[in-house]
């Protein structure tokens, strides 16, 4: 079975998408819709701004999204999805490729979780770590004895790769600890805030109302979601699944295995970067992984 799998913030460069503008027709109208419903050009951004352009999570998000979705268009006969997934802001992407929701209110929605996330970051300054070379198991029994900051895991990205998200304190104090455990790497990462948190409800809540008041439909196929690592194709448990996502850890690593367990033979990855291709492999070393090439 093919899995489709869809990148997360993170994977953006200068210069995305700018060849799928040039050319396919079909591309460079979404990208152009995509300018009128933010109210600002993006593509000026993605294709010739700077780093620190594409670092403003208003901008990173959106625009990893419609690399993703764009490029899932222009795939045409080539993007026939049996399962799909995306990590953190991909599951965005994934939803809109699989036609669970319309180009528009995912762009929509996407612009919304980005502005609502970066106002939780103001509000409350945090931040996260990547966590290398421990069991799950061990840095959540760290985390769970630290009860005077919030520090929670964020991203199971792949067996001995754990990103942490918390208070500023907390996560250096987790970082110090984990060190001692035994952490190959305790590593702050350079993000404005703590995703996948309880330091993200001011954002969920703004997220659970635009959620709401959106149409959702099932999906083409099954999409495995963040919260849960499960299958699903019911709108209505999509939509619990999405609005639970802010504030839960990103189990990334358990999709991988329960889209293999279901019978997953190749991942492709849609949308910049290979990172996802690089986690799928840790899970599976003999699996089929290639990145999506729009020809």
């Amino acid at each position: 079975m093919k899995a489709f799998v869809f990148p997360g913030q993170g994977a953006q460069f200068v210069g995305m998408g700018k060849d799928l503008y040039e050319k396919f027709p079909e591309a460079k109208s979404m990208f152009e819709k995509a300018n009128e419903i933010l109210g600002f050009r993006i593509t000026d951004l993605m294709f010739a701004g700077t780093d620190e352009d594409l670092k403003q999570t208003k901008v990173t998000q959106p625009a990893i999204f419609l690399h993703s979705v764009i490029l899932s268009k222009v795939l045409g006969e080539k993007f026939k999805p049996e399962m799909v997934a995306g990590h953190s802001l991909g599951e965005f992407s994934a939803l809109v490729a699989s036609g669970a929701l319309s180009f528009e209110d995912g762009l929509r929605l996407v612009s919304k979780r980005a502005q609502a996330m970066q106002k939780a970051c103001e509000a409350e300054p945090s931040t996260m770590a990547a966590i290398l070379g421990l069991d799950d198991e061990k840095v959540e029994e760290v985390l769970n004895g630290i009860t005077d900051e919030i520090v929670v895991p964020a991203n199971y990205n792949s067996q001995g790769q754990l990103v942490i998200s918390g208070s500023i304190k907390g996560i250096d104090l987790a970082c110090a600890k984990l060190s001692e455990a035994g952490a190959k790497r305790a590593m702050k990462l350079m993000v404005g805030g703590a995703f996948h948190s309880p330091l993200m409800e001011p954002a969920r809540t703004e997220l659970e109302k635009a959620i709401n008041e959106t149409s959702f439909n099932a999906p083409l196929c099954p999409i495995y979601q963040n919260v849960n690592a499960a299958a699903s194709v019911n709108p209505d448990q999509i939509k619990l699944n999405l609005i639970a996502q802010l504030t839960s850890p990103v189990k990334w690593t358990q999709t991988v295995k329960n889209m293999i367990a279901d019978g997953a033979t190749s991942f492709t990855e849609v949308g910049p970067g290979t990172v996802l291709q690089g986690l799928v492999k840790k899970a599976d070393r003999n699996m089929l992984v290639e990145s999506a090439v729009a020809e």
